[in-house]
């Protein structure tokens, strides 16, 4: 597969000035919607074994605040709710000092996504992680193969027996600024931005997980079919790329999309065939024939035409990107600006 957005070569425009630096919202100690009885510190249940392991357990996921948490301890395991980025920080402090080998991760892709962000800046080690699917989201779980119903118990029973299965996180830096990495799984701007907006409008309807993508996705297509010429999602959002050596293209997205997944819910396959790695989709705006393209696109087709009509799909090495609009990582909206991706060092995450 060609280099990531080489075909967009021919088709850039002067490259323009880089729009100002953002800050994200989000940051450290901004507190997140995790309410809970549970203390933010790290609370020891029992004594240590060879597996040794921490929960983070996000009390307003979506499963757990309908059948509320099911966790009630083992005899190796720390257990913490914690209710802001603060106190999660806190909570792997006494994790890494404890010798915690295992985190376990009980909520969905943002709870994840704010777990292996910070425990980056705690651990010397990345220790291996496990994921209970709990939220309104799940597709890391959903790629990884692990049921709805699994259990911290489960995990365990997982590690014990050293079944893991790797995926390297999307990393994203802010070019010039000391603030830390995120890292996650599902990094989008331009229309992917929007489509997460009436994402999280269907779960106030009662839909998750691939119900919601789906509709989400629906709304998307008919939005782009049959809106006008002035149309927000037509008209895409200025984005500037810049390789690592040195090409530039300055122009009008009608989306990006880029993630390290290898199945994505539904069954879709936006980047072709799964595959592991970082995989990108950008497409220009305005998108061409998507009656046409939209289907045999989603549903893994490689055919050269795609490429020919602006929907450019392959595997980028580093980049930075500048976006005049915000962009969104697992769920969460943050400010845009001048960024550089890359795909992390792979994680371990338990399986069954």
């Amino acid at each position: 597969m060609s280099q990531f957005f080489d075909s967009l070569r021919h088709k850039s425009v002067a490259a323009g000035s880089a729009p100002k630096l953002a800050r994200t919202r989000g940051e450290t100690g901004v507190v997140l919607p995790w309410p809970g009885s549970a203390p933010a510190r790290a609370r020891r249940l029992h004594g240590a074994d060879e597996v040794r392991a921490g929960v983070i357990a996000n009390a307003r996921a979506h499963r757990n605040r309908k059948d509320g948490l099911q966790f009630d301890g083992t005899e190796d395991t720390l257990y913490a709710s914690p209710r802001t980025r603060l106190a999660l920080e806190r909570v792997l402090v006494d994790y890494a000092a404890e010798g915690v080998n295992l985190l376990i991760v009980d909520g969905g892709d943002g709870t994840v996504r704010d777990v292996i962000t910070a425990a980056g800046k705690v651990f010397a080690h990345m220790p291996k992680l496990a994921v209970i699917p709990s939220g309104k989201t799940n597709a890391l779980a959903y790629d990884l193969g692990i049921p709805e119903d699994w259990t911290v118990e489960a995990a365990l029973e997982a590690a014990r027996a050293d079944r893991f299965g790797t995926r390297a996180p999307v990393e994203i830096a802010r070019v010039g600024a000391a603030e830390p990495e995120l890292r996650g799984f599902l990094f989008g701007a331009g229309g992917f931005v929007r489509a997460t907006e009436l994402a999280q409008r269907t779960h106030k309807w009662g839909a998750f997980n691939g119900v919601a993508v789906g509709l989400s996705l629906a709304w998307s297509i008919a939005q782009t079919l049959f809106g006008s010429a002035g149309n927000a999602w037509r008209q895409g959002e200025r984005m500037r790329i810049r390789l690592e050596d040195g090409f530039e293209v300055d122009r009008a997205f009608y989306i990006l999309f880029l993630s390290t997944l290898e199945r994505m819910p539904l069954g879709l396959k936006p980047f072709g065939r799964p595959r592991p790695g970082l995989k990108g989709l950008a497409v220009d705006a305005p998108p061409r024939s998507p009656l046409v393209a939209f289907g045999p696109l989603l549903t893994g087709s490689e055919a050269s035409w795609l490429d020919d009509w602006g929907y450019h799909r392959a595997d980028p090495g580093p980049f930075e990107l500048t976006l005049d609009g915000d962009f969104v990582l697992d769920g969460e909206q943050y400010r845009g600006g001048a960024l550089a991706i890359r795909a992390g060092a792979p994680l371990q995450f338990a399986v069954p």
